[in-house]
């Protein structure tokens, strides 16, 4: 049973908290042979494919090793300059590794705000009234499960595909959250949550929840 995060967007829409539970590290390497048929964007902080792909190399990936030497931003870790290196043909063949970018703090929120109007849309377009949104949004890779309190906080779980009882889960997160969060009286309401107790009550029911299930939450 995996759990890759679990996300709090406060009423407002805006992201308070998020922890990444759970994230693979999904890399790829291949042979490449003079040209190189990716085109690259050189980004002052990283390396990544701007156009084409290659097999599991996709737009957005991320260069990480080049011939297995680590890449940091736009210099490989032995001093060589990425761009340089990837020109010169007598480099080639040469063994490219791309993994999958990690998401910053800047685009969790980006995202959570645009989860917030979907949530309102899909509300709006049920036929019965007081529709509650989106509470299961599945795709091939990963399940996103959201509950959302009688105050409007939302709370969300990405797990991978097939689990059940993430509802409990769920509603387990709201009580951390109500004993260790809204009982903190430096807490103000819609603000980040930075809440040290919070966060190891919560770290502790994920890592009982992977190891157990989730049906031995409360034993």
């Amino acid at each position: 049973m995996i759990i890759y995060g679990v996300y709090i967007v406060s009423k407002s829409g805006g992201l308070i908290f998020n922890l990444d539970n759970h994230v693979p590290r999904i890399e790829h390497e291949k042979t490449f042979t003079y040209p190189l048929d990716l085109v690259l964007d050189y980004d002052s902080k990283k390396v990544s494919v701007a156009f084409n792909r290659k097999d599991k190399i996709n737009v957005g990936h991320v260069l990480v090793a080049v011939n297995s030497i680590p890449v940091n931003g736009i210099t490989m870790e032995d001093g060589r300059d990425v761009k340089a290196t990837l020109e010169a043909a007598e480099n080639y063949p040469i063994i490219l590794k791309f993994s999958r970018p990690k998401m910053t703090t800047n685009e969790k929120i980006f995202l959570a705000s645009m989860f917030y109007p979907l949530f309102a849309i899909a509300s709006q377009l049920s036929p019965e009234p007081k529709s509650s949104g989106i509470e299961l949004l599945e795709a091939d890779t990963f399940t996103l499960h959201c509950f959302q309190t009688l105050t409007g906080i939302k709370f969300i779980v990405i797990s991978e595909t097939g689990l059940n009882g993430i509802d409990l889960l769920l509603r387990k997160i709201y009580e951390l959250y109500s004993d260790y969060v809204l009982k903190n009286p430096f807490y103000s309401l819609e603000m980040p949550i930075r809440c040290e107790l919070f966060d190891n009550k919560l770290q502790e029911l994920l890592a009982q929840v992977e190891k157990t299930g989730i049906s031995n939450i409360d034993k």
